[in-house]
């Protein structure tokens, strides 16, 4: 019930800030385990992920905004990983494992952080060891929009937001655990049906 009634908060919120289409719902499984991958434009995508799939997810955070004064509390009441950038947060892996073990839905931006041109960058090998190691599907989000909030917002104006739910698609399956060079070439594939999903100026290094 808490989960629900954060959910409808910020539901409320994006309805103040921005029109927000969402496509595809159809695709998203009501039971885990699994997780959800998205594209990442803006501090608020985290956000827009819980109240665009109607179901219960753990979203990944990155640390920073812990103590952060309007997204912490949110991003806390609702169980948030929060995750070290710029290295390896093993804490955080385990954590994801023991989501996924227990049937739940991790929810995760495989870039790890904002893009700061709006277009895809190289993705990291996070989702793909998640993936493999718990043997989970991947059900991927396009975000588009998002990234121009701020800007309509100076203009007193909401922004257009679209999320783009597509179909859930599975790794290889391997004999022997996915490691190194498996892993990216696992990461090349999640990264490739993500951008598949996105317009093509957002297609970044993955043009």
């Amino acid at each position: 019930m808490y989960y629900r009634i954060v959910k409808i908060i910020i539901s409320l919120i994006f309805r103040f800030l921005a029109r927000v289409e969402i496509v595809g719902v159809e695709n998203v499984p009501q039971k885990g385990p699994y997780i959800v991958i998205c594209n990442h434009l803006h501090r608020f995508d985290p956000l827009l992920l819980l109240i665009a799939l109607p179901v219960r997810m753990t979203v990944l955070a990155a640390n920073k905004y812990r103590n952060h004064p309007i997204f912490g509390p949110f991003l806390s009441s609702v169980g948030a990983i929060y995750v070290r950038r710029g290295e390896v947060d093993r804490q955080a892996l385990r954590a994801c494992l023991d989501v996924l073990g227990e049937g739940g839905i991790i929810g995760m931006a495989p870039e790890g952080t904002r893009s700061p041109t709006g277009a895809l960058q190289k993705g990291h090998t996070g989702v793909a060891y998640l993936a493999s190691r718990a043997g989970v599907p991947i059900l991927p989000v396009a975000i588009t929009g998002t990234e121009k909030m701020s800007a309509s917002l100076k203009r007193l104006r909401r922004g257009e937001v679209k999320t783009v739910i597509g179909e859930t698609f599975t790794l290889p399956v391997t004999e022997r655990k996915a490691r190194g060079k498996q892993l990216k070439e696992f990461t090349e594939l999640i990264m490739h049906r993500l951008a598949d999903m996105l317009p093509e100026e957002y297609w970044g290094v993955y043009r």
